[in-house]
């Protein structure tokens, strides 16, 4: 009987590990290297968490009127190695940023640069 579950018990590990490993999501939502530029976006929120980052701004819309977007970038373990930290945006600050836009027209994307306030760019991805 002892045998009989330490087999059950190794057959339900296999069965979990390749669930836990592909548990990554696609980067296919995003028009990968069609690269926009938002200018003037105000910050809402930096969120400093694993698996991704996301940047949470505010800018003015073709028409005028204000459009929150919503930016997914690379784990803080990723963006501490490329000079990024938690304190690296602030609620309130002006950035300019670019990104790689939502393949369903949803105001947001995949980020790829951001220029402070202080002329400062940062790049989420290195591709030297």
């Amino acid at each position: 009987m002892k045998r009989f579950f330490s087999g059950l018990a190794a057959a339900a590990l296999m069965a979990v590990i390749p669930a836990a490993s592909s548990a990554h999501h696609s980067t296919a939502m995003f028009e990968w290297g069609k690269e926009v530029t938002l200018k003037k976006a105000t910050v809402l929120r930096w969120e400093w968490t694993n698996p991704h980052t996301f940047i949470y701004v505010t800018a003015p819309g073709a028409d005028g009127k204000e459009k929150k977007w919503a930016f997914e970038g690379m784990s803080p373990n990723h963006l501490t190695r490329a000079g990024w930290s938690k304190r690296t945006l602030k609620p309130g600050d002006v950035i300019d940023l670019t990104y790689y836009p939502l393949r369903d027209g949803r105001s947001g994307g995949f980020n790829v640069t951001v220029t402070q306030p202080n002329g400062k760019t940062l790049k989420q991805l290195s591709f030297d």
